[in-house]
């Protein structure tokens, strides 16, 4: 059997280091990794490969040769454009097309027995078999799920932590028979898991799933890069080690010359011909390179050294990696998780900061002291999202400089010339931050529409108005020192999973765009901004019968950019509508949750007092409102989506709603009732946006006061709510109390289990285990629905160490025994 060897990526993740070298030439425990892979090969009889190659291939192939000095006969396919995992295999078909083969990565670490998922993958006969392993982290791979004869029966790519159903994850390492190449195009960008398999699995063919044992790491960031180097050293993966151990744990290579007053603490690893001084300590998971001097003096500690590295005297070396051919000089310090490139000089007694990257061929002066990487003097952070967009404290996480880094990298995601919207909400510190947000973006070749303090509906309609995105700066809902920064797509909607993850690449490279001086941004100010966004929505959705109805509302502004919107609306609704704070309160930019409910009670006084239909309270950007109803009493937030659920439903009589998977499912009842049906959706705005854009869609819902008006939009929008809301109740004749009290009592029960982040994966595949027969639903996390209807969600948070639990029975003390069920399942394997 042959085997391909897949080298052909990037290796974006990793720069600098891959900035002049291609990931699989990168050295764990000084020998490349894909070196590992082949000598993997060979020990279990696959001598014959092809190796596909295509980022800095000429490297590759005189590193490798023809393979003879490692006993294998090496062939190459070189693709002129990225192909995709399939379609670079598919460009080697010609050796491949006459007995199956073994596909592998020529850059992750492994000992798997490749042996023994040859022989499972012909005893099954499959057409393809998939090598599994479980992680604590399936975020970055394919999740699968086999069933008891190892069939596949659930992939998925690259998940959210809401859509985790298991541990158990695609290796990128498949046995395959030459059949497979009927299902790729030649030529083109295809992928295995998002193309072929699904294809595959659609028509019914035998694809496996062979859960390996042994060690496996993708090493695709710094941090498992140097975790690869500790395991090697660890002796947790078997793999061929040069040189002799001549301690416990300390490997010296042929050539190295090592002073016997270094003191030297294993395990480590000493290249060939390396010079290590007098005085020198080397500590545990250190990998020195070939031909590296280490002067007298010098500390290094978890420190990864790349060939022909000077390291000078007294200098102090700590969790980082140093790229060849860098001199660092006398007295240098370089802290935990800082990357310096090849060929760099590192001045003496200066110090460069934890996760600062350094590119290749840079000086960094004498006594220098950086805490920025050296490309655009900007640092890099992982992990940007979290559920409102860019999320921090105010000038602690969030600072001008940041913001200027994030403009930055999300003006290099669009082309030069583009036209992006700015808002913001009407804090003191929104307003200081947005400008530095147009700065970056007219320094990036960004023409600017800044709509100043404007509710965040208005921006996002304004932005979908032939721009290309937009960004928001406002106060986090509830937070008052913190901020969010909200980057919108070109229809004014959140970005979407995939954009979020292309902005979260271009910032952690810090490869920002900088425009030359004739092509620096415009900026512009829009006039009428209120008239046209209050037209538009007025000519959209159905007010019908509000002229005659003669209701009188309530509207509390909470002192927002919502009261900014309102005077134009409510003028021209033609309705009795009393205003309550419509003034803006910079010190009060959000409200906390006990402001907000004593808010209610005051607006439920006043409406009751009023004798008016009903009352309405924005949030303070005019994105969300809670209602009180006729008597004045508050309609909790979940019970008032289905009040207005009962209302759009009951009016249309056909279409679909969207709503998250934690929505009681007496939704459900009442949109069939009224001949509609509801479609299901991850607890992500962005897809709930997803389905409110689609032709068929009547109304969407997040239960927590967003509604979504599609005539009008397909994103939250108070303003478009509470319109909608004074037609259809001027249309029914019913008050809100008369809707509610029709409707069944929903018995939904929520509960956090705090959940390491190491086991979340294994607590997704514990849940799914315990389902046994019961229905699964993995529209976003795990939802477990028992024979009586009664159901339970389990639902990893993206951003904390917790793991989120809804149940819902006939009664609380049903949904109650449900939720402690579930909650022991996850505290157990949280254990």
């Amino acid at each position: 059997m042959k085997a391909v060897v897949m080298a052909g990526g990037e290796g974006t993740r990793l720069r600098p280091m891959t900035s002049s070298m291609p990931k699989p030439l990168l050295p764990v425990a000084n020998r490349p990794i894909m070196e590992h892979v082949l000598r993997l090969l060979k020990r279990h009889g696959l001598s014959e490969t092809v190796v596909t190659v295509q980022f800095l291939a000429s490297l590759v192939k005189n590193y490798f040769g023809d393979g003879e000095e490692l006993g294998m006969e090496l062939t190459y396919a070189n693709e002129e454009k990225p192909l995709g995992t399939a379609g670079s295999v598919k460009n080697a078909e010609e050796a491949l097309k006459d007995d199956a083969f073994l596909v592998i990565s020529g850059d992750a670490l492994t000992d798997f027995d490749l042996t023994d998922l040859i022989r499972f993958h012909k005893q099954k006969g499959a057409l393809v078999t998939v090598c599994l392993t479980r992680v604590p982290n399936p975020l970055e791979f394919g999740i699968t799920i086999v069933d008891e004869e190892g069939k596949v029966e659930r992939f998925l790519e690259k998940p959210t932590w809401g859509q985790v159903f298991s541990d158990t994850v695609n290796t990128g390492i498949y046995v395959m028979e030459p059949e497979v190449f009927n299902y790729v195009d030649p030529d083109v960008p295809v992928d295995w898991s998002g193309d072929v398999f699904p294809q595959l699995m659609k028509e019914g063919r035998p694809i496996y799933g062979y859960v390996a044992e042994g060690y496996w790491e993708d090493v695709g960031t710094h941090e498992s890069y140097v975790k690869a180097q500790a395991d090697v050293l660890e002796g947790k993966v078997q793999v061929e080690m040069d040189g002799f151990e001549i301690s416990p744990g300390v490997w010296v290579a042929e050539g190295a010359e090592v002073s016997p007053d270094a003191v030297l603490r294993g395990p480590l690893y000493i290249g060939d011909y390396a010079k290590v001084e007098a005085g020198v300590e080397i500590r545990e998971h250190t990998v020195v390179g070939s031909n590296v001097v280490v002067k007298s003096g010098a500390f290094l500690h978890k420190a990864v050294i790349h060939d022909n590295v000077y390291i000078g005297p007294h200098s102090n070396l700590r969790g980082c990696v140093i790229g060849k051919n860098t001199d660092i000089m006398r007295a240098a310090r370089i802290e935990d998780g800082a990357v310096i490139g090849d060929e760099c000089l590192v001045g003496e007694e200066s110090i460069i900061q934890g996760n600062v990257r350094v590119y290749p061929f840079k000086t960094i002066e004498a006594g220098a002291f950086v805490n920025t990487s050296v490309i655009w003097e900007s640092r890099g952070q992982a992990h940007l999202f979290g559920a409102r967009g860019v999320t921090g404290i105010l000038n602690v996480e969030i600072t001008p400089e940041l913001v200027v880094r994030l403009a930055g990298a999300y003006a290099t995601t669009l082309k030069k010339g583009a036209t992006v919207t700015t808002a913001r909400d009407h804090s003191r510190g929104a307003r200081a931050l947005k400008r530095a947000v147009i700065s970056a973006l007219q320094a990036s070749a960004i023409n600017v529409r800044d709509l100043e303090n404007v509710p965040l509906p208005v921006a996002r309609q304004q932005t979908a108005r032939g721009t290309a995105g937009g960004i928001v700066v406002r106060t986090s809902p509830g937070v008052p020192d913190s901020v969010d920064i909200v980057f919108l797509d070109e229809r004014g909607a959140d970005l979407s999973l995939q954009q979020q993850r292309k902005l979260d690449r271009v910032y952690a490279r810090q490869e920002y765009r900088r425009a030359f001086p004739g092509e620096i941004g415009d900026l512009q100010f829009p006039g009428s901004v209120f008239d046209a966004y209050t037209g538009s929505l007025l000519r959209r959705v159905d007010t019908s019968g509000v002229a005659d109805s003669g209701l009188k509302v309530v509207v509390d502004a909470s002192n927002g950019s919502a009261g900014l919107v309102l005077p134009s609306l409510l003028g021209r609704l033609e309705v009795d509508a009393l205003t309550i704070n419509p003034g803006l309160d910079e010190s009060r930019p959000t409200e906390t949750a006990e402001s907000r409910r004593a808010g209610l009670v005051r607006l439920g006084e006043i409406v009751a007092s009023a004798r008016a239909a009903f009352g309405v309270r924005f949030d303070p950007v005019g994105e969300r409102i809670s209602l009180v109803d006729e008597r004045g009493r508050i309609i909790e937030d979940d019970r008032a989506l289905l009040v207005l659920l009962d209302l759009v439903a009951a009016e249309k009589r056909s279409g679909k709603v969207a709503l998250p998977v934690t929505t009681t499912r007496i939704a459900e009842q009442v949109a069939a009732y009224h001949g509609t049906q509801v479609e299901w959706t991850t607890t992500s705005p962005d897809d709930l946006t997803r389905v409110g854009r689609a032709e068929n869609t009547i109304f969407g819902g997040d239960g927590r006061g967003g509604y979504i008006v599609p005539e009008f939009s397909s994103v939250f929008d108070g303003s478009a709510a509470f319109v909608q809301l004074i037609g259809l109740v001027a249309r029914t004749q019913l008050t809100l109390s008369q809707i509610d009290a029709r409707i069944p009592r929903a018995h939904v029960l929520k509960r956090d289990v705090p959940t390491p982040w190491a086991v979340k994966g294994l607590v997704m595949r514990r849940v799914v285990e315990a389902a046994g027969d019961r229905q699964v639903d993995t529209t976003d996390g795990v939802r477990v629905v028992e024979a009586d209807g009664r159901w339970a969600l389990v639902l990893p948070d993206p951003a904390e160490a917790v793991t989120h639990l809804w149940a819902e029975g006939p009664d609380d003390a049903s949904a109650q025994a449900l939720l402690d069920e579930w909650a022991a399942v996850v505290d157990g394997a949280g254990q």
